[in-house]
């Protein structure tokens, strides 16, 4: 893995850091605000949230198509790249958590989505005439850069900067939310900022101990769904 990809990874763990607790509260305080009021996709609707999110995204969405969640994926791939021993986007199923939040929390941003990548595929087929899935690790990062600094062409609604700051915030809450919304698959986002999960209790001993603590993550509803599935 080269230094910059090593650099994108460090600020966006130290950008969570001990702040995981208020990630995880942030974007279910989202879902509980909408929790009446979803739009769903027609495949959205068939099975509950729980279920879909340990399903993981199978190439069609709830919201994005092929092509699209194609896009989605590598961008967020990038941005938190893999390493030895250490998950990247892909392995927190950070596209899963994004797809579904399109069609729930976030669904007030599907245009803004919709929008974004095509002038993405713009600026991409106009700069290196191919579309950002074709291009290597080295130009997909020249044209993250492009739009994190502003310098992308082709952008006008959403401008480079906010379509950037967008999905490497969705990312960050891919990898760190809580892995009922589908992202953080099997706690690797909490794992690799050492954030121990909800716990129903703690022990006198916990409480008084100066160590790290390490007692695994509760099972969550993500678990709980593919272990009754697997039962079924």
């Amino acid at each position: 893995m080269s230094e910059h990809d090593e650099g994108r990874r460090a600020f966006i763990v130290g950008a969570v850091g001990a702040g995981a607790v208020a990630s995880t509260a942030l974007v279910q305080t989202a879902y509980a605000k909408t929790q009446n009021a979803k739009v769903q996709s027609p495949k959205a609707a068939e099975a509950p949230a729980s279920n879909r999110a340990a399903e993981g995204f199978d190439g069609h969405g709830a919201f994005f198509n092929d092509e699209h969640g194609a896009t989605v994926a590598a961008f967020a791939e990038r941005l938190m790249p893999v390493a030895p021993g250490k998950p990247g986007a892909r392995d927190a199923n950070v596209l899963n958590y994004i797809d579904l939040a399109l069609t729930g929390a976030y669904a007030d941003q599907q245009d803004f989505y919709r929008r974004g990548l095509a002038q993405l595929d713009s600026y991409c087929r106009k700069t290196y005439n191919q579309p950002f899935v074709k291009l290597s690790p080295a130009q997909q990062d020249e044209v993250i850069g492009a739009l994190e600094q502003g310098k992308a062409s082709e952008f006008v609604f959403p401008s480079a900067q906010a379509f950037f700051n967008t999905l490497r915030t969705h990312t960050m809450e891919g990898m760190f939310a809580d892995p009922i919304y589908g992202g953080n698959k099997d706690f690797a986002g909490w794992k690799l900022v050492g954030f121990p999960g909800t716990q129903l209790y703690y022990t006198q001993a916990d409480l008084a101990s100066k160590l790290p603590f390490t007692r695994a993550p509760i099972t969550g509803l993500q678990a709980q769904a593919k272990a009754n599935t697997k039962g079924a």
